[in-house]
């Protein structure tokens, strides 16, 4: 079952490439359809874009992408990196998701067995890599998968899958109000927003799978890499200090790190005071 769950893994890594790709686009598409509505304009003339359509292809000279193409890091090896038709390097990024999510998902089953607790952890796992790429590249957080995995993590742990249903709730609402209060004491400080929105839903949806108690390593765990990455693209890459660093990615770690080994982690630290 771990190997089974390693190879759907995979091909759903592949699936996430074309959501992290697609779905900005098509919510920007839907925001430019709504203000041209609101101006009492034609909508602005697009090819229609989903996540099925249209088939996957080249972004540099159209070619489509076959069945053979399309095999999960097997098919980036076969080609060299490179599109079959115009050699244009393809990116790494593709089989590094597929990875990251072939791991991750055979370790999760191997963890939890083929139970709710497997399950659900195989789609928080989906869900996080998503927001993470996502958010690392366009600095949003889309309602359409933070406020699903809210509501999932809450379902799910109505018998209790990962923490108690009132541990659950708590950790929703905790989530979301502590970076609500820590965006507006920065705001209301230096009138500049610290964070987006969509920060606050993700917390909360981390804290409505693993609870309230979850929530404080989430957050210090989040915060270290935050500004070690932060720190050392300014100091290493000359990324300008006024500009944003996407926050999404370290909390989605941080909450798989608290999914697999939260509880662990917070025994061995309470157990030295």
């Amino acid at each position: 079952m771990t190997a089974l769950a390693a190879i759907l893994g995979l091909m759903v890594g592949s699936f996430i490439n074309v959501v992290i790709h697609r779905l900005p686009k098509m919510m920007e598409r839907s925001w430019m359809a709504e203000c041209a509505e609101l101006r009492g304009e034609p909508h602005p003339l697009a090819e229609k874009l989903t996540l099925a359509m249209p088939r996957s292809r080249c972004p540099h000279c159209g070619h489509g992408i076959s069945a053979f193409e399309n095999i999960p890091i097997l098919s980036y090896l076969a080609l060299r990196g490179r599109c079959s038709a115009c050699r244009t390097r393809i990116s790494p990024r593709y089989p590094i998701v597929e990875a990251l999510s072939g791991l991750l998902s055979g370790y999760a089953i191997w963890r939890f067995g083929t139970s709710w607790a497997g399950m659900g952890a195989l789609l928080f796992i989906w869900g996080m890599l998503t927001l993470s790429f996502i958010d690392f590249d366009t600095q949003l957080l889309p309602d359409s998968i933070t406020l699903p995995l809210l509501w999932g993590g809450l379902l799910l742990n109505l018998d209790g899958t990962y923490a108690d249903i009132k541990s659950a709730v708590v950790g929703a609402a905790a989530g979301y109000l502590s970076l609500w209060i820590v965006y507006w004491s920065f705001k209301l400080a230096t009138g500049k927003e610290g964070m987006g929105h969509g920060d606050f839903k993700l917390l909360a949806a981390i804290g409505a799978w693993l609870g309230w108690q979850m929530l404080p390593l989430t957050i210090l765990a989040s915060s270290l890499v935050g500004a070690l990455v932060g720190v050392g693209l300014i100091v290493y890459a000359r990324h300008g200090r006024n500009i944003p660093i996407p926050f999404g990615p370290y909390l989605a770690a941080a909450g798989v790190i608290a999914l697999f080994w939260g509880k662990t982690l917070t025994q061995h630290y309470l157990g030295l005071f």
